[in-house]
């Protein structure tokens, strides 16, 4: 690992070391991840078949906290699931779901046909969800889903989020569409997307496609792009690629955008030792805020479901606003005297609450 990317998230730990994110390190964030990690296997197990690919494994944590966010992962062209398994593992030793999957036809499925089964992976983590003799029965949440794939599975990844808006990010593995053939509007979408790409690889090379994926997004939409140091077409097929930085890079995407976490924007913003390119257009709300900082009065219970009850001098009313931990305004209103605030309705995941002109804490609203 570069000194200097070290250096980094020392400090970063420094800074976040007396809050909810005292555990997250570098080391914490490696492979593989703190929670034991159980699979079961379409043909094997009773998971379902999904009509619109072939094969399945699934990866879940044993032993962390449900509710779990999902991820499908997708190979490429004469692809087998093999090629990108060594992701299933390491997403579920940090809490994330993750089925790994083969396509019905591997030289002859093309992009648009890998989102259909990366979508349709999804489909089979929900059915597991409700499940009852299933070990993640019940433990998945309904709206936090992402999607990665390799070369044609990236691409397929990228159309996928132009397919299902409602998907929370996107990691493309040296991914590879069609150039031919490509519409820009392809590519046009609001789900966060991470691109890795390889400096030598010779099938999608960095310039005409790891490139064009990124520059392809709207700049609206939060992205980054990692070109691998003379990495090949295979450069990202696991968490230990790019000396590990691969893994250290998904992982912090994930559980930024999907599973909202304030803890892992910043590891984002460094700029790795085994990148030969790197761009991104990020801001990270929480790059200069401790807990301490931000927590100005008293709420409770936290995490809620429910309802907030803040402890305030009453003041009158007073305005709030709610965001997500990337900027994104979740909810407004007015809070009288009797402290209470509705927040029922959000999704599940952290927040920062901002009570008048000054006030702020962090908050975590958890559904079963």
């Amino acid at each position: 690992m570069n000194k200097i990317f070290t250096v980094f998230f020392l400090c970063l730990c420094g800074l976040y070391g007396n809050s909810q994110c005292e555990n997250v390190s570098l080391e914490s964030i490696t492979n593989p991840g703190p929670f034991e990690v159980g699979v079961l296997v379409e043909g094997v197990d009773a998971i379902r078949n999904g009509p619109d690919y072939s094969g399945a494994s699934i990866y879940y944590p044993i032993d962390a906290e449900p509710p779990y966010a999902g991820i499908s992962i997708v190979p490429g062209y004469c692809g087998v699931e093999t090629d990108i398994q060594d992701w299933g593992p390491f997403y579920a030793s940090h809490g994330i779901v993750a089925i790994t999957l083969g396509t019905n036809d591997p030289c002859a499925d093309w992009p648009a046909t890998r989102a259909i089964a990366l979508l349709d992976a999804i489909e089979t983590l929900k059915e597991e969800n409700t499940r009852i003799n299933s070990p993640l029965f019940g433990k998945l949440s309904n709206d936090r889903f992402a999607v990665s794939g390799w070369s044609m599975g990236g691409g397929g990844a990228q159309l996928a989020a132009s397919l299902d808006p409602t998907l929370k990010a996107v990691v493309g593995l040296c991914p590879w569409l069609d150039l031919n053939g490509f519409q820009a509007e392809d590519i046009i979408h609001d789900v966060p997307v991470l691109i890795f790409t390889g400096q030598n690889d010779d099938i999608a090379n960095s310039a005409e496609y790891g490139y064009m994926h990124y520059e392809g997004t709207p700049e609206t939409t939060n992205k980054l792009f990692f070109e691998i140091v003379n990495g090949g077409h295979a450069a990202a097929n696991g968490p230990s690629g790019a000396n590990g930085d691969a893994g250290i890079y998904a992982l912090s995407w994930l559980k930024t955008y999907l599973s909202e976490s304030p803890c892992y924007c910043e590891f984002l913003l460094a700029e790795s030792g085994a990148a030969s390119a790197f761009e991104t257009n990020i801001e990270c709300v929480s790059s200069s805020m401790t807990q301490e900082s931000l927590e100005d009065f008293i709420l409770y219970p936290n995490p809620s479901s429910d309802v907030l009850k803040l402890d305030l001098d009453c003041l009158g009313e007073l305005r709030y606003a709610i965001k997500s931990v990337n900027g994104v305004i979740a909810k407004t209103g007015i809070v009288g005297c009797n402290g209470v605030i509705d927040i029922h309705k959000l999704e599940s995941g952290h927040y920062i609450l901002s009570v008048g002109p000054d006030k702020q804490h962090f908050i975590k609203v958890k559904h079963m």
